[in-house]
């Protein structure tokens, strides 16, 4: 027990390190030269709570090393998007400077596009971060639910994004993973940029940072960010610039508009070739101004891109996608009409059919009813056999597990216990794989890229599937309403 307390203690004194600035020679009242060591007067405080103070609800996302939860503080009833880290994991992957950069840097930000950090607290195990909670999700979900954006929806949300990049780069920061995930929809629909995990410091950059987070340990051939968005320069592992999250900005309005990004494809090894030979197809309802908009935006040269090259972002403003946009009076401006839908789907009797749902209505409520069966693969009975007593199937399909080169085929499996399991059809319980199951009910999100390709998220590890028969909202539907149940 002693070794063990010693180990959590050093954990401990790690990542309470570091965050002090480094001593300066300041001149005294009478000349004499002083040191002085300046420590970083956190807006956001480190509080004594422990993760019983709340109520943990439902997970909103997972990351590589991370997860963020909806929880409610129980003694005021406050709602927090609870940022959850684990701290053995961020040790062995040697992501402390990381960690304490995001921190350190949230808590410097002051801009109403910028999700705010309001306090932190840890325990022996984990680290936290309280963000304000943005009741509207993500802009993805809302890509994915309404198919695409019109050009009107468009350009409201890339006005408000263009707003906080430029407060951002002001600052000399370089977000490094601008994406419809990471960009959260406030209540009355409003963007607010989060996860700044990849966040990188340029060297005019205004934000304080000790040395160790300001100069973290990464190797030449670390590609930040996400494959879909990433730039061609960094694939040749060239130094970030702002001009990295313009071409995310680029990749961003054609999913607005298309529904999917530009370059995604069946793995990251095909999806970057496509970046590398910049091979993007427009929709042919795609307006000139859009088109021409997103054309400058992927420049493969990151000086020349609109926004990055020369004129800034004035030069960017006065693009014709953005006429009759009041940049003084952004937030003043109502969110597009119709409002989008903020609350989940109702729930529906799944019967094998691809779920669609109206996209020109707001759901002012939710009433959530009991998990039915979904389709007739879930009767099939040779499932049956992999049940515990008195469990029962609430959907099962066969899919394809995708990984970064190849895939196979497996049989996918929810349950009401919870269970989410899979399994090679041809050997059946000798390769059965649990995704997730009672132990940790509420550690769960699915993630729908389109209407075939979803993930199955857990703090653990992240699966893929694809779904010929286009059912993956109905995944997502599914696991959403046991959960609720539980």
């Amino acid at each position: 027990m002693a070794v063990v307390r010693a180990r959590r203690e050093e954990a401990q004194n790690e990542f309470e390190a570091g965050l002090r600035l480094p001593s300066r020679r300041i001149r005294g009242g009478d000349g004499i030269a002083l040191t002085r060591a300046s420590s970083i007067v956190f807006r956001a405080p480190q509080e004594n709570f422990t993760i019983e103070d709340f109520e943990q609800e439902r997970i909103l996302g997972v990351g590589s090393f991370s997860k963020v939860v909806r929880v409610k503080k129980k003694d005021t009833g406050d709602v927090y998007a609870l940022k959850v880290m684990d701290k053995d994991f961020i040790t062995k992957q040697d992501k402390v400077q990381h960690v304490k950069r995001e921190r350190i840097v949230l808590d410097q930000l002051n801009h109403p596009g910028i999700v705010q950090l309001l306090f932190t607290f840890q325990d022996a195990n984990s680290l936290y971060m309280a963000l304000e909670s943005c009741e509207g999700g993500e802009l993805f979900d809302q890509i994915a639910r309404k198919g695409h954006f019109s050009e009107d929806e468009a350009r409201f949300y890339m006005a408000e994004i263009i707003d906080a990049m430029e407060y951002l780069h002001g600052l000399g920061l370089i977000h490094q993973d601008i994406k419809p995930e990471n960009l959260l929809l406030t209540a009355d629909g409003h963007i607010k940029i989060a996860d700044f995990g990849c966040v990188k410091l340029t060297e005019s950059s205004q934000i304080m940072l000790p040395p160790p987070a300001a100069n973290p340990h990464e190797t030449s051939s670390l590609i930040e960010g996400t494959a879909a968005y990433v730039p061609p320069e960094a694939l040749n592992t060239s130094p970030a610039t702002i001009g990295n999250d313009f071409w995310a900005l680029g990749c961003t309005l054609y999913q607005m508009l298309a529904g999917t990004s530009p370059f995604k494809d069946s793995s990251d090894w095909l999806t970057f070739e496509r970046i590398r030979t910049r091979k993007v197809v427009f929709p042919g309802y795609f307006s000139d101004e859009a088109i021409d908009l997103i054309d400058k935006l992927l420049d493969t040269d990151p000086g020349r891109r609109l926004g990055a090259g020369p004129g800034g972002y004035p030069a960017l403003k006065m693009h014709p996608f953005f006429k009759g946009i009041a940049w003084n009076k952004l937030r003043d401006v109502s969110a597009p009409t119709p409002k989008l839908i903020l609350e989940p789907y109702p729930s529906q009797v799944f019967d094998g059919q691809k779920l669609t749902m109206p996209s020109n209505i707001a759901l002012a409520s939710t009433v959530h009813h009991a998990p039915q069966l979904a389709s007739m693969d879930s009767f099939d009975s040779r499932w049956q056999e992999l049940l515990e007593p008195g469990e029962c199937i609430v959907l099962a399909s066969k899919l394809k597990k995708l990984r970064l080169l190849t895939s196979k085929k497996v049989q996918l499996i929810l349950t009401d216990r919870p269970r989410l399991f899979y399994v090679d059809p041809s050997k059946l319980i000798e390769n059965m794989k649990i995704l997730w199951s009672s132990n940790n009910p509420n550690d769960i999100s699915i993630h729908v890229l389109n209407s075939s390709h979803f993930k199955v998220c857990t703090s653990m590890k992240t699966s893929s599937f694809e779904d010929k028969a286009q059912k993956a909202w109905q995944w997502k539907k599914a696991v959403e309403s046991v959960v609720v149940h539980q």
